[in-house]
């Protein structure tokens, strides 16, 4: 076999052992939201409006058990969703978590990213999340799915950042050398990993990075292994990240996390540094941002094919005339205390409720601001929050 159809093997054995993600499956939707996979959301997120068209095609490459692909499903009613994924093992329960929750409009296919190409048509939202850091040639990954997405598509990804990680690395690292010549064999692997952890002292650097962001979700086998004992992984830094970016021919849009790419959080307290880095480029701030806050683990961002048409709302008129909608990924409204997009808590003021409250999808902003004491720089912070979505006249 060639080196990709190495990788690729030892990764669909990974994922027959410990088929992941491992979460329950349920007889009805899922609870709650990613906003990042429901259309109209992430489109508002990355355009500034809402995508009229919602009976899209959707890709979910790289699937594994479906937790993605049937939250894709169930957020997007009008939308058709197909799944691929290297482990039959993982698909078989994918297949089953859809079948159990009512997810209908979904097809499966045991197909790599490489052979993506093998799909027909074009897609206009892709989903790949920890998936292209755990192939064995990442260009080449991204290359074959920008090829399928259509013009005026999304493509949303998530990778893992090199920092974050250190201490995983150490581990793996550390499991494969007393694996010696049973490395490969994914369940002596987690033996092994939980018999480290149980031996560190308390104090070691590893044990208390596992304990204080993932031993929620390691106490079952198949995140331990997918972290741990992973035949494949490669980890990314701002520089060979947009390396990674650049490859595939598309726009970068942005990170989905933007709160994390806020200078201000790390340098709002010296004005004169903030001032520097406006001779940076954009690239140069993300990673003077990662060498300030090391703490990144992963990279989730949005990538587009034009033409991608986008709005900034700066146009009084043009935003008196737009029809406002609410977010669908919110939680809690009618009130003035709520959920936002990332499930973190809003609180309106009374002109804000009364707006949010009168948009129906056919009134127009200036319809709404006749009967609410609230000013167009109002309407425009609660788009900026993304709590609503606007159509142009």
């Amino acid at each position: 076999m060639s080196d990709s159809q190495t990788v690729s093997a030892a990764v669909a054995k990974l994922y027959n052992t410990y088929p992941f993600p491992p979460e329950a499956l349920l007889d009805e939707p899922p609870p709650g939201y990613n906003w990042r996979w429901n259309w109209l959301a992430a489109h508002n997120f990355c355009t500034g409006q809402k995508r009229q068209r919602q009976d899209i095609r959707i890709l979910d490459a790289g699937c594994g058990t479906g937790v993605s692909t049937e939250y894709l499903v169930h957020l997007n009613p009008q939308a058709s969703v197909v799944g691929i994924d290297l482990s039959t093992g993982a698909l078989a329960v994918a297949k089953e978590r859809c079948q159990r929750s009512g997810a209908t409009r979904v097809e499966f296919h045991h197909l790599s990213l490489f052979d993506v190409e093998q799909l027909p048509g074009e897609f206009d939202l892709i989903n790949c999340v920890g998936v292209l850091h755990h192939t064995s040639d990442p260009i080449r990954g991204i290359q074959a799915l920008a090829k399928k997405l259509a013009p005026g598509g999304l493509m949303h990804i998530f990778v893992y950042g090199e920092l974050g990680r250190w201490e995983i690395q150490l581990m793996q690292k550390a499991i494969a050398l007393l694996q010696g010549d049973k490395k490969g064999d994914y369940r002596d692997g987690v033996h092994v990993g939980r018999q480290i952890f149980a031996s560190l002292p308390e104090n070691n650097r590893i044990v208390k990075s596992d304990k204080q962001r993932w031993s929620l979700e390691n106490h079952k086998d198949e995140n331990f292994a997918d972290m741990y004992v992973h035949p494949q992984e490669i980890d990314y830094n701002i520089e060979t990240l947009f390396e990674l970016i650049d490859a595939s021919g598309l726009e970068f849009i942005g990170f989905s996390n933007p709160s994390f790419w806020d200078l201000e959080r790390l340098l709002g307290k010296a004005p004169e540094l903030v001032e520097r880095t406006k001779e940076l480029s954009d690239r140069q701030v993300y990673r003077l941002i990662e060498l300030l806050d090391p703490e990144v683990t992963h990279y989730e961002f949005f990538l587009g094919r034009p033409p991608l048409i986008k709005s900034n709302w700066s146009d009084d008129n043009a935003l008196l005339a737009a029809i406002p909608e609410l977010n669908p990924c919110i939680e809690g409204f009618p009130s003035q205390c709520f959920f936002n997009y990332d499930y973190q808590i809003v609180n309106l003021s009374v002109a804000e409720f009364e707006f949010m409250q009168k948009c129906d999808a056919s009134s127009t902003v200036a319809d709404i601001l006749a009967g609410v004491q609230l000013g167009l720089d109002g309407v425009r912070t609660l788009l900026q929050q993304q709590l609503i979505l606007l159509t142009p006249a």
